[in-house]
């Protein structure tokens, strides 16, 4: 390595950053186990907090429905009450007894009208049960996958470890300021900062050089003769 030129180490430098650049790809591509199994407890999470919703809407009109039932039986009892205690004639009679119909009717009304709600807040009740328990059974295999993402992401690392420490001893003998303009151009042009001369074309972008340019890159010296095209550092390493 020590006979190498600062263009040539730094292209070298290059080489190590594609690698752990796919080292970092391979990083986020999660297996299709683990993100099937996301997926569902993110589904079946949804699909429960929608049922809790609107249970818990179910279970107010419950409510509600219940609270009037007992006013509608209360009066009910109250006009019984009352009819008992003032009925004295017919006309008394007739008018209590025309107003505890009436409320009989409308108690009849309101428990025909519960009845289908009492139905659906058992349904939802047991199907938020169902999800509940769902969830709680997929747990475990997606902690399971999840341990083993975590270590498939460990070893990659490691693979890397040795381009990370080849690449920091290079970068210490360069030129910081060549370094760091290398690390823009990479940046902007998705990952290649430096590109190749063949055949006096940018091996990046494929135009053709002018003769000066071709000359100044053969003599790999530093500072870096760009592409007049892509703006990539330019080497030749061809014979």
């Amino acid at each position: 390595m020590t006979d190498q030129t600062p263009l040539q180490r730094l292209h070298r430098v290059q080489e190590l950053d594609l690698s752990l650049d796919q080292l970092r790809a391979e990083e986020k591509n999660f297996p299709e186990a683990l993100k099937a199994a996301r997926a569902e407890q993110d589904r079946l999470n949804n699909e429960l907090e929608e049922t809790e919703i609107t249970l818990e809407g179910v279970e107010k009109r419950v409510k509600q429905a219940e609270f009037d039932l007992t006013s509608v039986r209360d009066q009910i009892a109250h006009a019984k009450d009352e009819q008992e205690k003032n009925a004295f004639d017919a006309r008394a009679q007739s008018q209590y007894g025309s107003r505890i119909q009436q409320l009989e009717e409308r108690r009849e009304e309101m428990e025909e009208d519960l009845a289908p709600l009492h139905e659906r807040q058992r349904e939802l009740t047991e199907k938020a049960a169902g999800l509940r328990e769902q969830y709680r059974a997929g747990r475990p295999g997606l902690a399971e996958l999840e341990t083993q993402d975590e270590q498939r992401i460990a070893d990659l690392r490691a693979q890397g470890e040795d381009s990370r420490n080849e690449r920091a001893d290079l970068v210490k003998n360069l030129d910081a300021r060549t370094v760091k303009e290398y690390d823009m151009i990479r940046k902007a042009k998705k990952g290649q900062g430096i590109a190749e001369v063949k055949g006096g074309r940018c091996a990046a972008c494929n135009v053709n050089l002018p003769v000066n340019i071709q000359q100044k890159v053969a003599q790999n010296k530093l500072p870096p003769v760009k592409c007049p095209s892509c703006g990539r550092f330019l080497i030749k390493l061809e014979a």
